[in-house]
């Protein structure tokens, strides 16, 4: 009997390193899991809304905010420029990326809404196609020209057409058709909605492009028959993020900001747009 009881002491004596070994271990893999959870559970979704398909500089970005500021980023892609600042104001998407503060300050007066800038992306100048013409004096009499159909693009369009010369307009800051006063060519000028002048193309002398529009529909910004110069007055048409004003000051809305202005989205847009956009959060327009 006292054999047995000895044999027993020392199994369990034996077996108590190895219980513990084996508890540590589990408590080690449940602290890791643990932790696994709290850090997937802390990142903060962040509903961005962007015009058209093209998202790898977005994507991009989405990895460096989710790396640096634990943000994950879900984008929304509309095909509509009425749609983004829409969904912004019904709360259906947190912020957007796809306009200009001429664009923006537009659409929230004529919709009573208060949508801001939170930082500033690219400048993206608007650019003359044809696949009917080699030259902008290669226009006749009669030709069609499209152009956006939204009030600050439209105007935007035309001050290109007149840079050309090809048009002359009253003194307006944004003009619109009507404010053709001088068209020596008889051009026929139709302003159609945005998303549709690159589709035109085919149909019309000339369209001008947003730049969104016309990555989408693959146009090579180098065949283009005249860009819109850069310089002061292109101000109003840097691209920005934007937001419900109440929100203009959520520190984690404003580090998805400072994880698209780095050195690597300008590097980025350089290798993609090959100097079609311009990184705009840096520079100085004279």
């Amino acid at each position: 009997m006292k054999k047995s009881i000895k044999r027993t002491l020392i199994t369990i004596a034996l077996a108590l390193p190895l219980f513990f070994l084996l508890a540590a271990c589990g408590s080690g893999k449940s602290s890791s899991a643990s932790s696994s959870s709290a850090s997937s559970a802390s990142l903060k979704t962040v509903r961005l809304g962007i015009m058209g398909s093209d998202d790898r500089i977005w994507k991009a970005v989405g990895k460096v905010a989710k790396k640096k500021y634990n943000i994950d980023l879900k984008l929304t892609k509309f095909t509509d420029y009425n749609q983004p600042n829409a969904a912004l104001s019904d709360g259906s998407i947190d912020l957007n990326a796809f306009q200009h503060q001429f664009f923006l300050d537009n659409w929230n007066k004529a919709h009573k809404s208060d949508n801001v800038s939170i930082g500033e992306t690219i400048l993206a100048p608007i650019r003359l196609y044809s696949q009917k013409i080699k030259s902008v004096k290669d226009f006749k009499k009669g030709d069609e020209i499209a152009i956006p159909n939204d009030a600050t693009n439209e105007g935007r369009a035309l001050n290109v057409l007149a840079t050309i010369g090809l048009i002359k307009l009253d003194n307006k800051a944004l003009p619109t058709t009507a404010d053709i006063k001088e068209n020596k060519l008889g051009l026929k000028i139709t302003a159609l909605d945005a998303a549709q002048t690159a589709r035109a193309l085919s149909d019309v002398t000339a369209a001008v492009v947003n730049d969104g529009v016309a990555n989408d529909a693959k146009l090579d910004p180098n065949s283009a028959l005249y860009v819109e110069k850069v310089n002061k007055k292109s101000e109003p048409y840097i691209n920005i993020i934007a937001a419900n004003k109440k929100d203009a000051k959520n520190k984690t809305y404003l580090d998805l900001v400072k994880a698209y202005q780095t050195e690597a989205t300008k590097k980025l847009l350089k290798e993609i747009y090959k100097g079609a956009d311009i990184p705009a959060w840096d520079i100085t327009l004279k």
